[in-house]
């Protein structure tokens, strides 16, 4: 879905297997890398093959039906040389170690490629002690990159019995530190001035890109994130891309204020371990209390979720959050008696400020909310506004509440199959108490996203309407209240293709939330999106995550809309950055696919499409892949399988592959088909690069009208 060079009267490129990808790669360099630091393990990869050499990451050389291990295994045997991204990161991880350990015995040499002076492990010393290594302390960018280059190349060119090393001179300021002696990037130095202008000016992003495409591009803009960013704010916190497309949306280096708190998920200590819908719920509760208060800082929901069943520590997660306290605590129900305890801790030192237990009935637990969010305002020595009323909890009915806390817990997960569950938790709640505006906004959702599992157009007809009525009782319950706009802009954007209501709903809730993430990023996919308005799209989910960083949705939005734009090399970066926060996404694996075909590579398109966890784009991405690569018979199959399959709730993506392959007339039958299912992927019409052999057609301008998406 997007634009770019393209492939079209390119020479296909041979098709590979699994056991001959690593054949092949003889004389090529192999890199190894931690998980977390793919963006700069990606941007070296495409330095070094601009610039001629081929390289093997994984996973896009993983083929499909392949076992990681195996491949790995195989890669590094085939190749000359391995390039190891070491960093603190990499030093932890099992993997890393592995693939050094099975280079050294293989006589590879490792090529280190060291961005933070994390120290090494033994292992990793006794394997590197024979080795080289480059330190990101370097005069310019511009000879960093170039003596990169020029290291590899040197380095493949010497006997493969040698183990080569850099030849150059004290003049350079790149030396090849002892591993003793690690050096970090300096801010005083030379390139951390340059980077640090780079991530500063717009305008010398476009110098520099233009100055220094053969050297890598990618790798100065991760160098940016990476080596200056990360010593003064999180890499989480910080932009995907230094570009003017996101310079100065997403802070550089943000000051972590004495007033922010982070609210972690309450533990579920029920004895059945059957009440996390309850303990989540609580702690969403006092998220949404907390963020009420003007002068404090909270992170959204999703971040602070992020580091649910992990093992950060409380020092870590408050700086990924850039927050200096934060509160956690327990929850054991059992029937109609719950205990909560909290506590609230200082980050940088451990200390708890304040520590309670309650021992209450079910019936008193909104009071128990409110007592906890008033201490943590008094020992973060703020003012409470006014307590929360009845009004403003909504119900006062315990079993409403608890049936909306199902609800709500079931539509947060990402398996679309529990949507029905989830109505029929909200059908309960709005029975126990019919004015509960919430429940009746979350049985609104909860319809509207069940209602895409079904192949009927009359089931799903008739659940959209009684969506929409949901959405509207609402409203009329609670005109004050954002929920109801929200569903509603909602539904009448992806379920009626009336994008002018939808933007007065989303108007409304903003009027009423204007800093809330989640307004702003489904106002970004349902209203600026489709009708074109590209920038706004992008600056509402900046603003989104800078309170939600660690929302995987809000990057893939964020990803999207730099992939709409052209700016395909951006959009990686932020559907990358989703990938590590969640991997398990329906989509995100395919619209990566889509970017490297707009890039003109469609065996990295390919193995990448096959990440995608829903069927209909896995199969999709394959039909446009082997097209590209030449493979004419295996693209007809996969078009064949999608067709089969997904006709009936496909039918935008199956014309999409028409309309990539030049066949206009399958393309607009199919699209045809889409306007009649009323299939929602047509909200993207306007904006994707994938039909743009369509638009110069009559019928493409003829189909935005019937859509009320013309200019």
């Amino acid at each position: 879905m997007t634009e770019g060079n393209g492939s079209i009267g390119q020479p296909a490129a041979p098709r590979r297997t699994p056991e001959d990808s690593a054949a092949q790669l003889t004389h090529g360099i192999f890199i190894s890398y931690a998980s977390a630091d793919a963006s700069v393990a990606d941007a070296v990869c495409s330095a070094l093959e601009q610039a001629g050499v081929r390289c093997w990451i994984a996973p896009r050389d993983v083929m499909p039906g392949a076992l990681y291990a195996d491949a790995i295994v195989r890669a590094i045997s085939g190749a000359r040389a391995v390039i190891l991204i070491l960093s603190e990161n990499a030093v932890v991880s099992p993997h890393v170690g592995k693939e050094v350990e099975r280079a050294s015995s293989k006589r590879r040499p490792i090529l280190a490629l060291r961005i933070d002076g994390a120290p090494l492990t033994p292992a990793l010393e006794y394997f590197l002690s024979e080795s080289q290594w480059i330190d990101a302390e370097a005069g310019d960018l511009h000879t960093v990159l170039s003596r990169l280059t020029e290291a590899v190349h040197r380095l493949l060119a010497s006997p493969v019995e040698a183990s080569p090393r850099l030849d150059v001179s004290d003049t350079d300021r790149w030396a090849l530190k002892d591993k003793t002696q690690p050096q970090r990037l300096s801010p005083s130095s030379g390139a951390a001035r340059h980077l640090v202008a780079t991530a500063t000016s717009s305008r010398t992003n476009r110098i520099l890109i233009a100055a220094m495409a053969i050297f890598g591009l990618g790798l100065a803009y991760v160098f940016v994130d990476k080596f200056w960013l990360s010593k003064h704010a999180p890499r989480e916190a910080a932009a995907t891309q230094v570009t003017s497309a996101t310079a100065g949306a997403l802070p550089a280096a943000a000051a972590i204020s004495d007033y922010s708190i982070a609210v972690l998920p309450f533990t579920d200590m029920s004895e059945k371990k059957d009440q996390e819908y309850f303990s989540d719920g609580l702690s969403e509760e006092l998220i949404d209390l907390l963020t009420k208060i003007p002068s404090l800082h909270v992170p959204a929901r999703t971040s602070s979720f992020y580091f649910k069943n992990r093992s950060e520590d409380i020092p870590t997660i408050a700086k990924r959050l850039l927050v200096a306290h934060v509160l956690e605590g327990s929850v054991r129900k059992a029937g109609n008696h719950v205990r909560v305890t909290a506590q609230l801790i200082r980050a940088d030192n451990g200390y708890h400020l304040w520590s309670e237990t309650y021992d209450r009935q079910l019936d008193d637990i909104f009071k128990v909310q409110d007592e906890i969010a008033s201490a943590v305002v008094g020992a973060l020595k703020l003012k409470l506004i006014a307590a929360p009323t009845i009004k403003d909890r909504q119900t006062a009915n315990p079993e409403a509440y608890n049936q909306y806390l199902i609800g709500r817990h079931l539509l947060s997960g990402s398996d679309w199959r529990v949507d029905r569950i989830a109505a029929e938790a909200f059908k309960k709640a709005v029975e126990e108490d019919p004015n509960y505006a919430g429940a009746w906004a979350g049985l609104a959702e909860a319809i509207f996203e069940s209602a895409e599992d079904t192949n009927s157009i009359a089931e799903l007809t008739a659940k959209r309407q009684e969506a929409l009525k949901a959405a509207d009782r609402a409203i009329v319950l609670r005109p004050d209240l954002a929920d109801g706009y929200i569903v509603r802009g909602y539904i009448r954007a992806w379920g009626y293709w009336d994008f002018q209501a939808a933007e007065d709903d989303f108007r409304h809730a903003l009027a009423l939330e204007p800093e809330n993430p989640d307004v702003l990023v489904k106002y970004a996919g349902s209203v600026l999106t489709p009708t074109g308005r590209l920038d706004e799209a992008v600056a509402a989910t900046e603003k989104a995550l800078k309170a939600d960083p660690l929302n995987s949705a809000s990057w893939r939005r964020l990803g999207a809309l730099q992939f709409f734009r052209g700016g395909y090399r951006a959009s990686r970066e932020s559907f990358q950055r989703s990938l590590e926060i969640n991997p398990n996404q329906s989509n995100t694996a395919a619209f990566l696919a889509y970017a490297f075909l707009l890039q003109g590579d469609p065996a990295s398109a390919l193995p990448m499409s096959q990440r995608a966890t829903a069927e209909v784009f896995r199969q999709q991405g394959a039909a446009l892949a082997e097209h590209d690569l030449g493979h004419a018979k295996e693209a007809q199959q996969h078009l064949a399988e999608l067709i089969a399959q997904n006709a009936a709730s496909g039918a935008y993506q199956i014309a999409a592959v028409y309309a990539w392959w030049g066949d206009k007339e399958a393309a607009f039958q199919w699209l045809d088909r889409a306007f009649a299912q009323h299939d929602a992927g047509l909200t993207v019409l306007k904006v994707d690069p994938l039909l743009r052999k369509l638009h110069s057609d009559p019928r493409y301008a003829a189909l935005l009208r019937k859509l009320k998406l013309q200019d």
